[in-house]
């Protein structure tokens, strides 16, 4: 493989890694805002931002945490074959199923920015009564789906080299 490609993908797993290992502590600040939530509807007045917060959070955990979830090889698959399989086998079929994960990330991301541009634009804020500006998820959310289409080219780029017999 090219001295570039190694570099790419070099640098995109420390990144991912770095934001995934970042991602997991999400978890303890969604658990607080729960509990916070909870103490303030038994205790005092209910505060009207716990929930929404909950969700922005969790969907922050989701999605900066995808990537790392693929380069750590733990995402859902479908394990009927795929276990007793080679790996030079299963580099070659990841080979061809990820072209549609590209295409769908890249739909994804396309949609995501158009809705991040017109959030910025226009101010958009939520529905609800906390009423919350909608760009700063929407901006992890770009986030999150770009690392995820990096990482996925990242990963194609070791199949490659796993099925040209080369390691990476």
């Amino acid at each position: 493989m090219p001295r570039a490609i190694r570099i790419f993908v070099r640098g995109v797993d420390a990144i991912t890694r770095f934001v995934g290992r970042c991602a997991m502590y999400l978890i303890f600040a969604i658990i607080g805002v729960l509990f916070y939530s909870i103490f303030s509807k038994s205790f005092a007045n209910p505060a009207i931002w716990t929930l929404e917060m909950a969700q922005f959070l969790m969907v922050a955990y989701f999605l900066l945490g995808g990537a790392y979830a693929l380069q750590q090889g733990e995402h859902v698959r479908m394990d009927l074959f795929y276990s007793r399989w080679s790996p030079r086998t299963r580099a070659i079929v990841d080979l061809c199923t990820v072209g549609l994960l590209l295409v769908y990330l890249g739909f994804l991301l396309y949609g995501g920015l158009s809705s991040t541009l017109y959030a910025l634009e226009y101010n958009e804020t939520s529905y609800s009564a906390w009423s919350p500006r909608m760009a700063p998820i929407k901006v992890i959310m770009c986030l999150g789906v770009l690392l995820m289409l990096l990482q996925v080219l990242a990963t194609f780029f070791k199949d490659l080299a796993t099925a040209r017999g080369e390691t990476l």
